[in-house]
């Protein structure tokens, strides 16, 4: 059965960036290969601070945007957390 994730990157500027895979290690490296997001590309190195896991596309889609639509200092409470 395939996972889905949600996923919570820090780039080298100290930003967070919030995105959706199915392979976390595949797409990590293909963002610190800047062939990632336009985002992330320009703020290389990311590691990965914090991620979820589903069973289903929908489930991780619906929690991507609900962690997208939180403020900066509730992600990094979501992350310390975590």
């Amino acid at each position: 059965m395939d996972k889905h994730y949600t996923y919570i990157l820090e780039c080298k500027d100290h930003t967070l960036y919030t995105g959706y895979t199915t392979d976390l290690e595949r797409r990590l490296k293909v963002h610190n290969d800047g062939k990632g997001a336009k985002y992330t590309k320009i703020r290389r190195p990311v590691k990965l601070v914090y991620h979820e896991t589903f069973d289903n596309k929908s489930e991780a889609l619906k929690r991507e945007y609900a962690l997208k639509q939180l403020s900066r200092k509730q992600k990094l409470a979501l992350i310390k957390e975590g």
